[in-house]
């Protein structure tokens, strides 16, 4: 059993993110030097303003930012980022069918927004997915020299490319554009910006 060292639930062996609180783990490891004394952490574990790392203010709500009629559009982009999209998922089984999510970073985290777990990932689909059938941490899309790649983080319910075999967690797989991600009861559509 693997203890979380921010919340301190036991965890089964081999996994790597707490299943309470999504916090990473670490095996055999006995003291965080990121925690002092009193349990408060002395180094955040994302920078401020990438990769969902937003405090919960700065968050949109998918409501509030959708247009009055057609399909949300939930822009991940960090507040006050100049940087562009280059590529989008686009919600095309589930709850909310036609919703897009801009991908504009090296790395897009897909799971539940959690405000107590200090969650906020990119692709948030917390308010698609009423069963809760998508981890708070589920995947990660990496951008890197061109390529695209699509990593399960230790979910629940398992990540899957075009209906193929279930990814193992930590395993990068190929993305490639007009890809299906399927993340618990969610099927998106991975397209390339041009």
């Amino acid at each position: 059993m693997i203890t979380c060292e921010r919340c301190k639930a036991t965890n089964l062996d081999g996994g790597q993110y707490c299943d309470e609180c999504g916090a990473p783990l670490r095996p055999n490891s006995r003291s965080n030097p990121a925690v002092d004394a009193s349990g408060l952490n002395l180094i955040k574990a994302e920078p401020e303003g990438q990769n969902g790392s937003h405090s919960p203010a700065d968050v949109p709500q998918p409501e509030i930012v959708g247009r009055k009629s057609g399909p949300a559009l939930n822009v991940s982009s960090s507040a006050g980022s100049t940087e562009q999209a280059h590529a989008k998922l686009v919600i095309v089984r589930g709850k909310s069918v036609g919703k897009q999510f801009l991908l504009n970073s090296a790395e897009s985290q897909i799971g539940r927004w959690d405000a107590d777990g200090g969650i906020f990932p990119d692709v948030d689909l917390d308010s698609d997915d009423p069963e809760a059938k998508v981890s708070r941490r589920h995947a990660r899309i990496t951008f890197n020299d061109g390529k695209y790649l699509l990593e399960d983080l230790g979910s629940t319910n398992g990540t899957f490319i075009n209906r193929g075999k279930r990814l193992l967690p930590g395993t990068r797989q190929p993305l490639n554009d007009g890809d299906e991600i399927i993340v618990g009861k969610t099927f998106l559509r991975f397209q390339i910006v041009k």
